[in-house]
């Protein structure tokens, strides 16, 4: 758990009873999902929250016990409405994430909108009936191209459909992660309710884990939730003018934090369409790989860096020439997919590093390159 947010559970986390640990867990993913809409809970719903923790309170009770606080407020605040909404979901998140049920269809994926914010919005459960837009710090005010609302059930069902009928027998953990991430990024850019899209799509993406048979540890959502939204916006975000192309490769890393234990710097500013040098490589600070094994001197699963290592070779080349060799034509895929990868894993290195817009800046292999290009 992060000490920043949530250090009145982490006692529970570290040192409580299996059922309080996992309590724990529950609460503080539910109110740390809040922040994806820039929510932030009373100290109320956090001391019920240790209550319950504490097993003084049942859900029922910390529902109603909600419910009476913000009914009997005869003067309201600023903020006690944004505080009301984010105490409810997170109460809700919170039972949900208890129940070990889970609902695999459209149905169920539209109940469980329901089920998150009833009490709190009026169309809780209802798919949206008009289009959208939403600017985004990450797109410099642009905007993702959201379905239109016509045909968001038809999209959700083909969606589920797909998935339900995909077999993950015998597919590698790389290919794994790319096929979650794929299946998130469509479902979340279906974007079917007006308000409270990321929160469902997350608590969503937990549940069908589970049922994947995956036991993680769900802070990850409480921790990084602004990272999950933003990664979820570059996955789905494409603009030929500025050229830049669907990048998710920064939700993947998300998911390979979540599920195989690496140690992806999960911070927002390298999501930026436009990130100033020092946030443009986004390093993996556990050094492992894809098996969750620590690397070899020089080894890498990545066959992406192979094929750049191969590529560069003892020459000094552009990203263009880069790019002619490995046959890619979008810049922002080799980019993220090959270029980024190799550097944050030290398998390539700047021309001019003190200059990295520097006119004539080319890429040539570390000594780790080096290594890796003779055994290969």
């Amino acid at each position: 758990m992060s000490d920043k947010h949530y250090p009145d559970f982490d006692e529970y986390i570290r040192q409580g009873e299996p059922s309080q640990r996992e309590a724990a867990y529950a609460w503080s993913t539910a109110i740390g999902l809040q922040e994806v809409d820039g929510l932030k809970t009373s100290e109320y719903l956090k001391d019920l929250a240790r209550r319950n923790i504490e097993g003084e309170l049942s859900m029922d009770e910390v529902g109603k016990l909600l419910d009476s606080y913000y009914k009997s407020k005869s003067a309201r605040e600023a903020k006690d409405d944004d505080k009301e909404e984010a105490d409810k979901a997170s109460k809700n998140i919170k039972k949900i994430l208890s129940v070990k049920t889970f609902d695999f269809t459209v149905n169920g994926y539209v109940s469980l909108h329901r089920r998150i914010f009833e009490g709190v919005f009026k169309h809780a459960g209802r798919l949206r009936d008009y289009d959208i837009t939403k600017k985004e710090w990450v797109l410099e005010g642009d905007t993702v191209n959201y379905l239109n609302w016509e045909d968001l059930r038809k999209a959700l069902d083909y969606d589920i459909r797909q998935e339900r009928e995909f077999s993950y027998k015998g597919i590698s953990q790389d290919t794994l992660i790319s096929h979650i991430a794929a299946f998130v990024s469509g479902l979340w850019q279906i974007h079917p309710f007006g308000e409270g899209n990321t929160r469902t799509t997350a608590v969503f993406t937990i549940q069908y884990l589970r049922l994947l048979g995956f036991d993680v540890e769900n802070d990850l959502f409480a921790k990084h939730s602004w990272y999950f939204r933003n990664a979820l916006v570059r996955a789905n975000y494409k603009n030929a003018v500025k050229g830049i192309d669907y990048s998710p490769v920064f939700l993947e890393r998300f998911f390979r934090n979540l599920l195989l234990g690496e140690q992806w710097d999960l911070r927002n500013r390298y999501l930026h369409i436009h990130p100033s040098p020092e946030w443009s490589v986004q390093p993996n600070l556990s050094g492992r790989t894809s098996t969750g094994q620590v690397q070899d001197k020089f080894r890498t699963d990545n066959q992406n860096i192979v094929d750049l290592i191969v590529a560069v070779g003892r020459q000094a080349l552009s990203v263009k020439e880069m790019m002619a060799c490995v046959g890619l034509k979008g810049r922002d895929n080799f980019l993220n997919l090959y270029l980024i990868p190799a550097m944050a894993q030290g398998y390539v290195q700047m021309l001019y590093p003190q200059s990295p817009h520097h006119p004539r800046q080319k890429y040539t292999l570390t000594a780790k390159g080096q290594a890796l290009l003779k055994e290969i």
